[in-house]
C-alpha cells in the first residue's frame, strides 16, 4: 500500500472519531490550481466537482468526517487579491483555510509585495483562530502525466493526487496536531 493512502488511513480513523461531534469548514484559498479552471487555460481545466477542495470534501466524508470545503480559488488572483477579499472569501466559522498562493504575484509584477501580503493573511486569520495550511510549489505533488500542457496546472488526475495528498495534513490541523 502506498505511504499517502496508509496515511489517509490512520488519520482518518482519528477525524471520523473527533469530527462526529462538529463539522469542520474548511475555505481553500487560491489562484487556478485551487479553483480548477481557468481563463486563458488551453483544455478550460476541470469542472469544480473535479477541483481539489471537492474531491478533498469527498475524501473527508468517505473517512467519516464532517467537513465542508469551500473552493475560494480565482484564477489569476494574487495574494493582494487573495488579502483584498479575505473577509469575504473566509466567513466566521470557518476553522482551516487552505492558503495555495500560486505564482500570479511574480506573472503580474506583484512579487516584491508577496511575502507582505502572505504574512498579513495569516496574520488576519490567526486573529480569527482560523488555522492555516500553507501550500507552497504545487508541482512537486503530482507528476506531468497529472497536469495540463502547461505543466503547472492540475487535470483531474492531479487534483485528485493532489486531495488525497492533503487529507492527511487536513485531519491533523484539524485535531491540533
Amino acid at each position: 500500500m502506498k505511504r499517502w493512502a496508509l496515511g489517509i488511513a490512520a488519520a482518518a480513523v482519528l477525524f471520523a472519531c473527533a469530527a462526529q461531534a462538529a463539522e469542520v469548514n474548511i475555505v481553500a484559498l487560491g489562484a487556478s490550481n485551487t479553483y480548477g479552471s481557468g481563463r486563458g487555460r488551453t483544455n478550460g481545466g476541470v469542472p469544480s466537482s473535479q477541483a481539489y477542495p471537492a474531491q478533498l470534501q469527498r475524501l473527508l466524508a468517505a473517512k467519516g468526517g464532517s467537513a465542508r470545503v469551500t473552493n475560494a480559488g480565482i484564477p489569476g488572483d494574487t495574494t493582494g487579491g487573495m488579502l483584498a477579499r479575505l473577509n469575504s472569501a473566509v466567513p466566521n466559522g470557518t476553522t482551516i483555510v487552505i492558503l495555495q498562493p500560486g505564482g500570479n504575484d511574480a506573472r503580474r509584477g506583484e512579487g516584491a509585495a508577496r511575502q507582505s501580503n502572505i504574512a498579513e493573511i495569516k496574520h488576519r486569520l490567526a486573529a480569527r483562530h482560523i488555522k492555516v495550511i500553507m501550500l507552497g510549489n504545487l508541482g512537486q505533488i503530482a507528476p506531468k502525466s497529472a497536469r495540463d500542457p502547461d505543466g503547472q496546472h492540475f487535470n483531474a488526475q492531479g487534483h485528485a493526487a493532489f486531495a488525497a495528498w492533503l487529507a492527511p495534513q487536513v485531519i491533523a490541523v484539524a485535531h491540533g496536531r
